[in-house]
């Protein structure tokens, strides 16, 4: 089984099209890809699970992947949502000192079978201030959007540390200079990845066992299942199958 992720072969490309916007597919149980945007399914992942890989997971995978953190560096995950909960998972296999970050005391014992050394309740705790009681983070993965969610975890990075913002929103970020040059901290983005990358994810996950929490439904169900997802309701990403 092969899934499209197009490139138009230029990276960091200024015209990016998207599938079921500037090209017909999507909600379909066939459609015409180029061969440069195939990726392989590894046969130990099914069609299901692969397909949250290919969005929230190469995300989360490839920021992880190319951040400046080694083995044994703290690393933080901030939200353990739709992409958080494959975060948390990614950095514990990469070898990683995992905190997760999330609002509410119920969240311990999820944040904990994925595989967080750590958990920081924001609701209860300063996370900056957790995390230096930790050692300070090399890495602080934003998989929230929001603003004030990346300041309120800014501080909590070591020196020569990196705040990298995965989650999408109108809200300004705002971190003082002091704290980004006198530790020499870092902010930056991170998007998704080209198909080799996806392939990767996908390899990297079907060895390390890695997988996405899901809900499926029947394509039949495509618009209940996508309001479903934009209410916030799914736990945590929908998937829509062929059966």
């Amino acid at each position: 089984m092969r899934l499209r992720v197009e490139a138009c072969g230029v990276c960091h490309c200024r015209n990016q099209e998207y599938t079921g916007i500037h090209h017909d597919g999507g909600y379909a149980e066939v459609m015409i890809a180029k061969a440069s945007g195939l990726v392989l399914i590894p046969d130990d992942l099914s069609s299901v699970d692969a397909a949250p890989l290919l969005c929230a997971g190469i995300t989360t995978f490839s920021a992880l992947r190319n951040a400046p953190a080694k083995a044994g560096d703290l690393v933080a995950v901030l939200g353990i949502g739709g992409l958080g909960h494959l975060g948390v998972q990614y950095a514990r296999h990469m070898g990683f000192e995992v905190a997760a970050i999330a609002r509410g005391a119920d969240k311990v014992e999820l944040a904990k079978k994925l595989g967080a050394h750590h958990y920081i309740d924001n609701a209860a705790t300063d996370p900056a201030e957790a995390l230096q009681a930790l050692g300070g983070a090399k890495v602080i993965l934003i998989t929230a959007s929001g603003g004030k969610t990346v300041a309120a975890t800014f501080k909590g990075l070591r020196p020569g540390g990196v705040s990298i913002a995965l989650g999408v929103g109108p809200e300004p970020i705002e971190v003082s200079s002091m704290d980004l040059i006198f530790q020499s901290r870092k902010l930056e983005g991170a998007l998704t990845g080209d198909p080799a990358t996806g392939d990767a994810t996908l390899r990297f996950s079907a060895l390390s066992g890695v997988s996405a929490m899901i809900e499926t439904a029947p394509l039949e169900q495509a618009a209940d299942a996508y309001a479903k997802m934009m209410a916030g309701k799914a736990r945590f990403r929908m998937v829509l199958t062929m059966d």
